[in-house]
């Protein structure tokens, strides 16, 4: 990553720590570059006044080291351990999302807009990735509807896409990723109005680190964790079902509803156990992720071994 000197840096990228007094978003590309041009690791940048979330789990959360040092993010490696060893290349400022498609009012926001939205909710939720392993966390965002309904969509709006950054420059490794970029992504229109849908700006009361999606994220607790497309840059309201990057790549592999379900084995593994990241032996796998209550209603009369 190039680092300019010149005057001509905004001035967000310059702002010294001690005046890191409101959550903007923004603020923590300045820091990671100020960190990188010093030598040194950046500074996490703290986000202040959230408030804890009703749909929070009471479950044992995951260490820092654990979801911060664990990630599947192809755009920066294949293997686990890639994307907190080369994401630093990836900048975060300046950062828009455009929204279009079926909507009355297509808009593009800089995520500096996007944080100030709506009161920023601490939930505390598990994912479940469809190698088998789950993780807690408590991730910082607030409901997706929010930013949705921003845009107003239409009658013909029944599905919403979702696309990540790729940038070949920043992301170098992507290339050697063998799946299709910029990553996509798609919910049913009623899964992304559903209010455990987070759209996520954090974790551990930071804001996201470059690894985990910086700088706005999806969270959807009740699918398999490859649904909660990272680094959005672009939203698209849809008629019909949109492409998703993994059903692209193996569709008898990965549905694209995905949604947890212990009934339905991965060709080349059985999905009815876990392990939970960090501990040694395996637990049941819940339907839905233990999210059936709030969510099994939107599949009423769907069969979801065929639509999986």
């Amino acid at each position: 990553m190039i680092i300019r000197r010149s005057p001509g840096i905004p001035y967000s990228q310059v702002t010294p720590k001690n005046v890191y007094l409101n959550r903007r978003r923004f603020l923590a590309g300045g820091a990671a570059a100020l960190g990188m041009a010093a030598g040194i690791a950046p500074a996490a940048v703290k986000l202040n006044a959230t408030v804890k979330s009703p749909f929070s789990t009471s479950e044992k959360q995951n260490s820092y080291q654990d979801v911060t040092h664990y990630n599947n993010f192809y755009e920066f490696g294949t293997s686990k351990d890639q994307p907190a060893k080369l994401a630093s290349t990836l900048r975060t400022s300046p950062w828009t999302i455009s929204i279009e498609g079926e909507v009355s009012k297509p808009r593009v926001f800089d995520v500096d807009a996007v944080m100030r939205m709506a009161p920023l909710e601490e939930r505390i939720y598990r994912l479940r990735c469809v190698e088998a392993w789950s993780i807690v966390v408590p991730w910082i965002g607030f409901s997706l509807s929010t930013l949705l309904k921003q845009v107003e969509p239409t009658s013909k709006a029944k599905f919403v896409a979702f696309e990540s950054l790729y940038d070949p420059k920043q992301m170098p490794a992507g290339k050697y990723a063998g799946i299709p970029l910029p990553y996509q992504e798609g919910l049913r229109l009623d899964e992304a109005m559903h209010p455990l849908a987070l759209l996520c700006v954090g974790l551990y009361g930071e804001v996201l680190p470059n690894q985990n999606g910086a700088p706005v994220r999806l969270v959807v607790p009740w699918k398999y964790g490859f649904k909660s497309i990272k680094s959005i840059v672009k939203i698209r309201f849809t008629e019909k079902q949109p492409p998703a990057t993994w059903n692209l790549s193996a569709p008898s592999e990965y549905g694209f509803y995905s949604n947890v379900n212990p009934e339905v084995d991965h060709p080349r593994w059985s999905q009815a156990k876990e392990r939970r990241l960090g501990e040694f032996g395996k637990r049941n796998t819940l339907k839905f992720n233990g999210y059936g209550d709030q969510v099994a209603s939107l599949y009423s009369g769907l069969d979801l071994r065929k639509s999986f």
